[in-house]
């Protein structure tokens, strides 16, 4: 990197002051008057040569150079061998050297402190350690050689306990350093302990050392004293002297610390400290002071006024220095909580008239003064952020200004003459303020005082803004009813009159509690408080309080204005009342299976139900057993759902309703005990729905729904329930295990109808939600219920009774039974009273199956086992052929249609596997020594792999199956749409005919715009295509009504402006084009840049729409062309200022006078042409109006002008003053005898014109000798 000094004039003027006298004159001469270039340095001046050896002879000082002056460079890395002799190294037998825990030592102080560690072994057997790295590493190496490597010895010293604080030093610092400089571990007794000892482990070395050192720094402490002199309190300003100017110089001279206790710590001791010879010196000079003083100072007491002593102590007490540094004399304050007002000097007699002067001179140069002003005015006077005080005391900083809340004055402290003059200033201020303003005080019940506030300071900040007043309502905690107002005195009593009316009309305000249930708070606040923001709006007088959520409580709070709450109320009571009217509920049972069906393709059905009856309806989860559908909303819209969810139910299934008259009073027992027996009923008959009336309604009509057959059913068993439950009826409990529960009860039910065929009795087992999963409840008649209770107790005995079994199950068919988890043989488990069914090991090939349980349901569990084997035996496989694109349709959502095949033809039915439509062709057939081999041809009526589904089952079973799954292939119908519509058909993004293959569940094709077909084909279920067929014909219609609305709206009118208005019809940022628009609901389109007819303007819409817009548009233009433009001359100086900023200027005339104003733009022709277009008397008003303001902003720029030709003036003045020539261009930095100033070429040969930096530097030789590799 090079660089250029350049020699300035400052810079040698600068130079020329460090010459002398005579080279000064030398200097001043220009090359011009000397003829020769001595004033410029020699090459060799500027940049003096490197020194020629790296270190100068003893004896011989070398003449002073630059580079002399440079210090060298010491090496932050340092080398330092240490010495362990043998007796004292810690491990002396190794074997081979550098290994064991010696090595590992050595390696952990390496990781430890970063420094580098070499061992080598003397002849002596000691040990020799070189540490390289930066001093401190070098340093804690070296304590832990020592430590870790060496034997330790210790030893004690002992010195004054007073020294040892010595030894540690500050923070310790002291005797680290000792332990690191002798590798020595030093221990010092604590404060407490008596023990003057100090004890030292380290190496033989390290303890003398340290022993040395300590014993240093003892001796050094014994040399120094501590002295104690007590002086009178009053003499110590005359030892210490004016801003301790005596002290400081004392302890300069005599090397000492001397501490003397400032003013006000009440001590007279004077601690010295130093050398004791020193000591006592100082001491000395402190006597004699004092004895001097005493001898010859006198005092005298005066009286000032307490208010005045601090300003004779002045800030940090420096106005008694001053006196003290002035006279001599001492002035003596009493402490500020003392009542005296007596000041005490003290010194040379012919001093105290001087100093007493200054003492009150210093008193009598601040006063205080009192200005009356009433404290309610102090906040004005201060101003906002004190504002109005700043401005007085901004000329008087010294005047400190008072304000003392409550009382009615002001008070001022400062010099005589400025709190004089701020007095006057003062007063005035007060006297205006109280002739232009006022305050009025009115009382309010503190409880109406936060209405009076409002919320968030709405009313209070409203009545000050309007009125220009301050009012101070008090703070709760004051418990004061005083309101006070403060301001202009029409404001005041303006403010006044309003807060008085808002007062009283709160003294007529009403609270009123409204009982509104607890669930219905959160639909009157609504999302987000908007209903309730609603109403408060209305009735914003009044103040709607809501409970707290966890208070459970239906009080809801009105308070405002009488007539107000009222009307609020019965508002919100209003609101309420169709609130309960619309939360009637009423439960519909729906048979689950049609639950679906119900809520329709994509919930379709249902919503359709929810938005023309306007109610909620809630359906149970899937996983939910519940089969009721709730309904909320108004009673007849609830009634309205109910019968049309039950209308798609009996559309659906063959269902009927039946009405069966029973006695109310029987409908309770009938219930049973949280609906025990009339879910029973319902569960024996097919699951059936039983409706009883509201208790205590009275009626006796009991409604039954469900397939003919179990209506009929469930009410032969409720006419007969409730026969024997009007004769006599008789209830017994039985317990049993909940495993026996299904095998008593029988497959289908089968046991317990032949029981209760037998006896006549009602057997009612627990449901699942039951707690006591035992309990068995028998109903019936006395006699009946005993011989039930009889059969039971014997089924149930005999259940008890475990017996063992076996049977012969062929091997192959054991797979079946343990597959799937064994799921078949929990099964039969569950059915049978927990029969335990064991089958062989695989590997066994044994054909003998355990049964363990109850005898009779071991025999029972045999049977189906028995029956199960027969199936499997006459199975059969059966094919059934459909096309794979048909398998997704055939296997419905989530493969709910083949499940369903699956349970209710109890068969097994398998897909095949997808064909990939992505696989190779199939080879050709090779012909091989000329016969063509035909092993692979295959039949063209042989159906694919991938079409052939599997069935297997009993075959009978297999038919009915492959017939429902015939049923379920999709079939395609055609229907003829026109191709123009088919867009609209498919929607944004497909939506539309999503939309309608969902809710017909169809697939509905569209054919590829390239075809311009109009056939669309749908693809469903026979029963759904009808639907489809009508849903999109009647699309089809709807679209067909919107085409010719379409050609109503694009009715085109052509009207022709010319170009120039098209801007005045479009407005600004198209602001009336867009009303017209608005307006008459049409479209207006401009012509485009390159259009050939520039002043068509084309109107869209409904043809009397754009008649309409052409009439509004066509005024426009008759209205413009009544206008006329004016060109005038406003000098282009002024334009600026007449636009104003951001156009802002220009803007504000053309709205005032209705005109249009046209500059011309930079570069026109004729800079000062304005045009202005408006009506004739707008445009000479605004032609008025710019002139004058024409005149006015000229005077502004002529002067403007007149400074900038002042100022351009100065300036070519005072370039004249610096030279009649003109200055040549800088040489820079010139030397001379410079080497490229030689002609000849330099000799690279020479040392001295090429010269070297220094000898080669020789390698470091190691203490061991060269390294080896």
């Amino acid at each position: 990197m090079s660089s250029v000094a350049v020699l300035t004039q400052e810079s040698f003027n600068e130079h020329r002051n460090g010459l002398l006298p005579e080279q000064v004159g030398v200097a001043g001469a220009g090359p011009s008057e000397t003829g020769d270039d001595d004033v410029w340095p020699t090459y060799k001046d500027a940049f003096p040569p490197l020194p020629e050896k790296a270190t100068s002879p003893e004896g011989v000082q070398e003449p002073g150079s630059a580079w002399t002056k440079i210090r060298p460079l010491k090496s932050s890395v340092i080398t330092q061998v240490f010495h362990v002799p043998l007796e004292e190294r810690k491990y002396k037998d190794i074997n081979q050297f550098g290994e064991g825990d010696q090595a590992k030592i050595c390696v952990d102080i390496m990781h430890k402190t970063g420094a580098h560690l070499e061992l080598s072994m003397a002849k002596d057997q000691g040990l020799s350690i070189m540490v390289s790295g930066k001093l401190d590493a070098v340093m804690k190496a070296r304590k832990e050689i020592v430590s870790r490597l060496q034997t330790q010895a210790t030893a004690t010293v002992a010195i004054p306990k007073e020294h040892h604080r010595f030894v540690i030093g500050k923070n310790g610092e002291k005797l680290q350093e000792l332990e690191l400089k002798t590798a020595t571990k030093i221990q010092i007794p604590r404060p407490e302990d008596p023990s003057n000892h100090i004890k030292i482990s380290g190496t033989k070395e390290g303890l003398e050392k340290a022993k040395h050192e300590i014993l240093l720094i003892s001796a050094e402490q014994d040399k120094r004293a501590v002295e104690r002199i007590n002086i009178d309190k009053v003499y110590h300003p005359f030892i210490t002297g004016a801003f301790n100017k005596v002290v400081n110089e004392m302890m300069q001279e005599t090397g000492t610390r001397i501490n003397v206790p400032p003013p006000s710590v009440n001590k007279t001791e004077i601690v010295i400290t130093g050398e004791k010879e020193q000591v006592a010196q100082a001491v000395a000079m402190i006597k004699k002071i004092f004895e001097e003083k005493k001898k010859n100072a006198t005092t005298i007491a005066v009286e000032v006024k307490k208010s005045q002593h601090k300003y004779v102590i002045g800030p940090k007490g420096n106005t008694l220095q001053e006196i003290l540094e002035k006279t001599g004399v001492s002035v003596e304050i009493p402490p500020s909580d003392s009542s005296s007002e007596t000041v005490i000097l003290r010194g040379e007699p012919d001093r105290l008239g001087q100093a007493l002067t200054e003492v009150y001179a210093k008193a009598n140069s601040y006063t205080v003064s009192l200005v009356s002003a009433p404290s309610w005015l102090h906040r004005f006077i201060i101003g906002k952020k004190g504002q109005n005080l700043a401005k007085v005391t901004q000329a008087m900083p010294k005047v400190h200004i008072e304000f003392t809340e409550g009382e009615d004055k002001i008070t001022l402290e400062g010099p005589t003459k400025d709190v004089q003059q701020m007095h006057c200033q003062i007063e005035a201020i007060v006297l205006d303020l109280v002739s232009r303003m006022d305050y009025a005080e009115i009382s309010v019940d503190p409880k109406f005082h936060r209405h009076l506030i409002g919320k968030g300071g709405a009313n209070i900040n409203r009545i000050k803004e309007q009125h220009k007043v301050s009012v101070r309502i008090p703070p709760d905690n004051e418990k004061s009813n005083l309101i006070r107002i403060e301001g202009d005195p029409k404001g005041v009593q303006e403010a006044k009159k309003e807060l008085l009316e808002l007062a009283s009309r709160m003294e007529n305000e009403r609270t009123k509690d409204l009982i509104i249930e607890q669930r219905f708070h959160r639909a009157i606040i609504g999302q987000k408080g908007e209903k309730i923001k609603e109403v408060r709006d209305k009735f914003p007088e009044v103040i709607i309080n809501f409970p707290d959520p966890a208070q459970k409580s239906d009080i809801v709070q009105l308070r405002g204005p009488r007539n107000e709450v009222e009307k609020c109320s019965k508002f919100m009571q209003k609101m309420v009342a169709e609130m309960v009217e619309n939360s009637f509920s009423v439960s519909v049972p729906i048979f689950k299976q049609f639950h679906k069906n119900i809520i329709g393709k994509g919930g379709a059905n249902i919503k359709k139900i929810r938005e023309e009856t306007g109610t909620k309806i809630d359906l149970p989860a899937e996983n939910n057993n519940s089969e009721m559908i709730i309904i909320t909303g108004k009673k007849a819209n609830c009634e309205a759902a109910r019968n049309r969810i039950l209308a798609i139910q009996k559309e659906l299934a063959n269902i009927t309703e039946l009405e069966v008259s029973i006695p109310s009073k029987l409908h309770n027992s009938l219930i049973g005990s949280k609906g025990r027996f009339v879910r029973s009923i319902m569960e024996e008959c097919g699951g059936v729905h039983i409706h009883f009336p509201t208790e205590g309604s009275g009626i006796d009509t009991v409604t039954i729904r469900g397939p003919v057959e179990d209506v009929e059913k469930a009410k032969r068993q409720l006419l007969s329930l409730a026969e024997e439950k009007q004769t006599k009826s008789h209830t017994v409990e039985l317990r049993a295990k909940p495993e026996y529960h299904k095998f008593l009860i029988g497959k289908g039910g089968g046991n317990i109808r032949k029981v209760r065929d037998n006896t006549g009795a009602r057997i009612i087992f627990p449901t699942l939600d039951d707690k006591d999963q035992e309990l068995i409840t028998v109903v019936g008649t006395e006699e009946a219920v005993r011989e039930a209770e009889k059969e039971l107790q014997s089924l149930i005995k005999s259940l008890d009774n475990v017996v063992e079994d076996f049977m012969t199950v062929d091997p192959k068919h054991h797979r079946y039974f343990v597959a799937r988890r064994g799921q078949v043989l929990r099964d039969i488990a569950d059915e049978y009273g927990g029969v335990m069914v064991s089958f062989p090991r695989t590997a066994s090939q044994s054909d003998k199956v355990t049964l363990k349980g109850a005898k009779d349901c071991v025999a029972a569990a045999m049977k189906r086992m028995q029956e199960i084997i027969e199936d499997l035996d006459a199975q059969v496989t059966m094919e059934c052929v459909i096309p794979q694109k048909f398998h997704r349709s055939i296997m419905g959502p989530k493969g709910s249609r083949i499940q369903q095949i699956t349970r209710d033809h109890i068969v097994q039915i398998k897909f095949p596997e997808r064909e990939d439509l992505q696989a190779p062709a199939a080879e050709p057939h090779i012909q091989e020594n000329g016969e063509a081999r035909d092993k692979g041809v295959t039949d063209p009526a042989t159906p694919k792999k991938c079409d052939v589904i599997v069935l297997s089952g009993r075959k009978e079973r297999c038919e009915a199956a492959v017939e429902a799954l015939k049923a379920l292939v999709p079939v395609t119908i055609e229907v003829e749409v026109p191709y123009e519509l088919h867009r609209y058909i498919i929607g944004q993004k497909g939506s539309g005919i999503r939309k309608m293959m969902d809710e017909y569940e169809v697939n509905i094709q569209v054919p590829a715009p390239d075809l311009q077909s109009d056939i669309i084909a749908i693809t469903g279920l026979a029963n759904h295509l009808d639907r489809a067929k009508e849903g999109l014909l009647e699309r089809v219609k709807e679209l067909q009504a919107e085409q010719e609305e379409r050609a109503l709206r694009s009715f085109r009118l052509t009207i022709s402006v010319d170009p120039k208005y098209h801007p005045k019809i479009i407005g600004r940022k198209g602001a009336i084009i867009t009303q017209i628009r608005n307006e008459h609901d049409v479209n207006i389109q401009f012509p485009e840049k390159n259009d050939e007819n520039q002043d068509q303007i084309t109107i869209t819409g409904y043809e009397k729409n754009t008649i309409s817009a052409r009439d509004a548009i066509q005024a426009i233009v008759d209205e413009l062309e009544e206008m006329i433009s004016e060109c005038i001359t406003l000098d282009s100086r002024v334009h600026a200022r007449i636009i104003g900023a951001r156009g802002k200027g220009i803007r504000k005339i053309m709205d005032e006078f209705k005109v249009d104003l046209k500059f011309p733009q930079s570069g026109a022709a004729d800079p000062n042409a304005v045009i202005v277009t408006g009506h004739p008397e707008n445009v000479d008003e605004a032609i008025d109006h710019l002139l004058n303001l024409e005149e006015e902003y000229m005077a502004d720029v002529a002067e403007n002008e007149s400074k900038q030709a002042y100022m351009k003036t100065r300036a070519s003045a005072a370039a004249a003053t610096m030279g009649d020539e003109p200055r040549g261009p800088s040489k820079g930095f010139v030397v001379r005898e410079a080497p490229w100033a030689s002609n000849e070429a330099p000799d690279m040969s020479s040392s001295e014109e090429f010269p070297s930096f220094g000898a080669p530097v020789t390698p470091k030789s190691s203490p061991w000798g060269p390294k080896r590799f």
